[in-house]
């Protein structure tokens, strides 16, 4: 089945609430006009509700089964400002917090927070810094999880899907975070119906091939990764062409149950990450979806702010289907 298929019949009929911070942008308001028409989710857009009311007007677009909040003047501000301070546990006064949580991210990522949202989707108008940070600050990471990663599902027609990360978010991660990311990667790809995940923690070495610090790092991160979840099929180090070509894996890793047959693949570092699945994207011609945020208690999405309507409608759709994990 197409992924997006998949992924609305996972979310059908779940009434899961995502907030739009971004509503009077017209790709963000055209989406969420239709995810709500689709019945897949509760759309909830924050902005001028004016200019909002306005941009459907000229767009001849139905608002009536959204909700439509002013982050500047809501009900729920007093309530909120409470809570931002409880959680920010002194970082903040009443006063600081009252500014903050006019800020249509702030607000958004607070609906979350308070269980009035589901997940968020922002981006399209603000940087990654300002759709990440208050994910961070508020929300914050799962039990047992110490990082937010960023992955990419690599998708080329109906039958080609793999997961690739870190591809969006830390720079340089250790052996501890890398272990990290394999291991949320892995749950990830089985909530995109790549499953079972097989994961290949990259290098440009195979089994002892070459020497060097960064190997050493891709070697320690893939026992860790076994200890985090010791029945998951995962290897490492591996160079990609022993990971994923059957023919090479049976010269250079033979003994790996991994290796020829991965669909998960980990980066060493963002540097390596962010060239590979663009070259992908490139001269490969897989579509890339995300960054897909892994590691959050609960799901924002960040959008490219060169993104399309069609690119908003998907990434709502992921970050639904995220709430699911």
């Amino acid at each position: 089945m197409d992924l997006f298929e998949s992924l609305k019949d996972k979310i059908n009929d779940k009434h899961l609430r995502i907030v739009f911070p971004e509503g009077e942008d017209p790709r963000v308001l055209g989406a969420a006009v239709r995810l709500t028409a689709d019945g897949l989710v509760q759309a909830i857009v924050l902005g001028n509700p004016e200019k909002i009311h306005n941009l459907a007007t000229e767009k001849s677009w139905d608002l009536s089964k959204l909700t439509v909040r002013d982050p500047e003047h809501d009900d729920l501000h007093a309530k909120m400002v409470t809570a931002f301070v409880e959680r920010r546990k002194g970082k903040a006064t009443p006063e600081q917090a009252e500014k903050i949580v006019q800020d249509a991210n702030y607000f958004g990522t607070m609906l979350v927070y308070m269980k009035e949202a589901d997940g968020m989707v922002s981006g399209a108008v603000h940087s990654t810094a300002d759709t990440v940070r208050p994910a961070l600050q508020i929300i914050k990471t799962r039990p047992g999880v110490h990082l937010v990663s960023g992955a990419f599902i690599m998708q080329r027609g109906r039958d080609e899907r793999y997961l690739f990360a870190d591809n969006a978010i830390n720079i340089d991660p250790d052996a501890d975070q890398l272990a990290e990311i394999a291991v949320e990667s892995a749950k990830t790809a089985a909530l995109f119906d790549i499953d079972p995940p097989r994961v290949a923690l990259l290098s440009f070495s195979t089994k002892g091939s070459a020497k060097g610090p960064q190997v050493d790092k891709v070697v320690a991160a893939t026992q860790k990764a076994h200890e985090l979840a010791p029945d998951l099929a995962l290897d490492g180090e591996l160079q990609f062409d022993a990971a994923f070509v059957p023919t090479v894996a049976k010269q250079k890793a033979p003994e790996s149950k991994v290796a020829g047959e991965a669909n998960v693949f980990i980066f060493p570092e963002l540097q390596s990450g962010n060239i590979g699945y663009k070259i992908a994207q490139r001269f490969g011609g897989f579509e890339a979806i995300g960054p897909i945020l892994q590691g959050l208690n609960q799901p924002v999405s960040d959008l490219s702010r060169g993104a399309n309507e069609e690119d908003v409608y998907k990434l709502a759709i992921i970050t639904a289907a995220q709430t699911l994990l």
